[in-house]
């Protein structure tokens, strides 16, 4: 398997699939801290979520109950991952970061962040709430 190319910030380059096999491809070629937290923060959803649906898509993973219909995705930047809950205007408390598309709101997490507790309560709110089709 080759090493696969780290984009802008650090961001693995995935090609877009389904399934748990490229999530995990991402996860494995996070460089850094961020390792770590994306990995955490994988396992987490799947925790939290049984049967979660996986995908690649934008060189992101994506989580859902159905194909292309989407509650959550997180992304790796330079500096922080950032989190993204599709319909996170419904989330309490509403994750901090805004975005602008109306109902989608950020999380980021930060080097030495500790985010568990917070982030289980946050999937399993967007778990409950219809998905995003993308």
């Amino acid at each position: 398997m080759t090493t696969p190319k780290l984009l802008s910030g650090g961001n693995p380059q995935i090609e877009k699939g389904y399934g748990d096999a490229p999530v995990r491809a991402y996860v494995a070629a996070v460089p850094g801290w961020k390792h770590d937290a994306a990995a955490r923060v994988d396992a987490l959803v799947e925790r939290i979520v049984p049967g979660v649906q996986r995908a690649i898509k934008w060189n992101s993973p994506f989580y859902g109950h159905e194909k292309d219909i989407w509650f959550f995705s997180f992304h790796c930047f330079e500096r922080y991952l950032k989190l993204t809950f599709f319909r996170g205007q419904s989330l309490n408390p509403v994750p901090p970061e805004p975005s602008k598309s109306g109902d989608t709101r950020y999380f980021h997490i930060r080097e030495g962040d500790d985010f568990e507790d917070q982030l289980a309560d946050w999937i399993a709110q967007a778990s409950k709430l219809p998905g995003e089709k993308l």
